[in-house]
């Protein structure tokens, strides 16, 4: 059964125009200006929830000098009493993640990032689906975030992805966005229970194979497919929901010229810590860890994969679903490469 937002909204709906988030000067200035995403960010949420720990007017006007979060946050945390901004459990909220998408998102993802689905024949009609996509870039999930935005207004869906666990609960993101935020917006943990868990309630899951070591693995390998996991495979025929492989090309020039310091991420608790030239930059203006740099991004959407029913049972084995994932990684790396060797626009910047 697909899950659609429509059957979900509740009345009155936070996107009646009475209620919605309108943009003023000032949020044109931050979408501008890429230290001021963060505050479009939490003060999108403000507009929608009762915040009382989160940041305020003249924190916010900080973030855009150089230096200034620094300030902002010693300001924040000496007004909340020299402690943490509160952890809140949060749930799916669709009605949030309809507004989020449509008056935040949309702009920077097809105004930024320029972003757009190609091959539409191939995108199902209905779900549940388990959506697999190549994962990089060594930033903030922009390519996650675009392709979820495109398939919620194509479709009218839910869209739910899988999210590392250090967005949920790492201090920098305690104190850089709201409590709950991620998972108001869907976000499922990387953990092997809560995956299976969201594939057995029948969702539309976004899914890199990679795990982190695509967004981890650095320019120098930039293209390069990392091993597929095959927990997916296995879950996809446990559950019976096909998978929906899609290309995303431009991901990788989201954060360009980095290097992975895999020993200091790991002593940091981040699932890691790139190095580049615009790093200089991010030390100066914190509030630019949510930002990347333009790039297209364009998403090709493969053929659906469904199970025959005799190879259900083979498939829950290891050595099985390990073969099926392989032989996925290595289609999808054959299709980059003749992308490559074609010098489509999305790549010319890697030439």
């Amino acid at each position: 059964m697909t899950v659609r937002l429509h059957d979900l909204l509740p009345a009155p709906s936070v996107s009646e125009p009475s209620l919605s988030y309108r943009f003023n000067w000032f949020d044109r200035f931050c979408l501008w200006y890429p230290p001021g995403w963060l505050i479009l960010f939490n003060r999108h949420w403000q507009h929608y929830r009762p915040d009382p720990d989160g940041w305020r007017p003249l924190e916010y006007v900080l973030f855009l000098i150089p230096g200034g979060f620094y300030l902002a946050l010693l300001i924040r945390w000496l007004r909340l009493g020299c402690r943490a901004p509160r952890s809140l459990s949060g749930e799916l909220d669709p009605v949030y993640q309809q507004a989020f998408r449509d008056e935040i998102l949309t702009p920077i993802v097809k105004g930024y990032f320029q972003a757009e689905l190609n091959q539409l024949e191939n995108l199902p009609q209905k779900g549940p689906l388990l959506v697999v996509m190549n994962h990089a870039g060594m930033c903030f999930p922009w390519d996650f975030l675009g392709l979820g935005v495109l398939l919620g207004q194509a479709q009218d869906w839910i869209v739910q992805p899988l999210a590392h666990t250090a967005l949920f609960e790492h201090a920098w993101i305690k104190w850089w966005l709201p409590s709950g935020w991620s998972q108001s917006l869907g976000g499922v943990r990387a953990q092997p229970e809560c995956f299976e868990a969201a594939l057995a309630q029948k969702t539309i899951l976004l899914y890199a194979p990679e795990g982190l070591r695509g967004p981890a693995k650095g320019w120098r390998e930039r293209y390069k497919l990392a091993t597929f996991d095959p927990s997916f495979v296995r879950l996809s025929a446990r559950y019976q929901i096909p998978i929906l492989p899609v290309i995303c090309l431009g991901s990788e020039q989201l954060h360009p010229w980095t290097l992975n310091l895999n020993k200091l991420a790991g002593w940091l608790r981040m699932p890691f810590l790139p190095v580049s030239p615009l790093m200089f930059v991010f030390l100066l203006f914190p509030s630019m860890g949510v930002w990347a740099m333009r790039s297209q991004l364009s998403y090709i959407i493969r053929p659906l994969i469904r199970w025959e029913q005799q190879a259900l049972d083979s498939l829950q084995k290891r050595a099985v679903a390990y073969q099926q994932a392989e032989a996925l990684r290595q289609q999808l790396q054959g299709e980059i490469n003749q992308l490559l060797q074609q010098g489509t626009p999305e790549f010319h910047s890697a030439h």
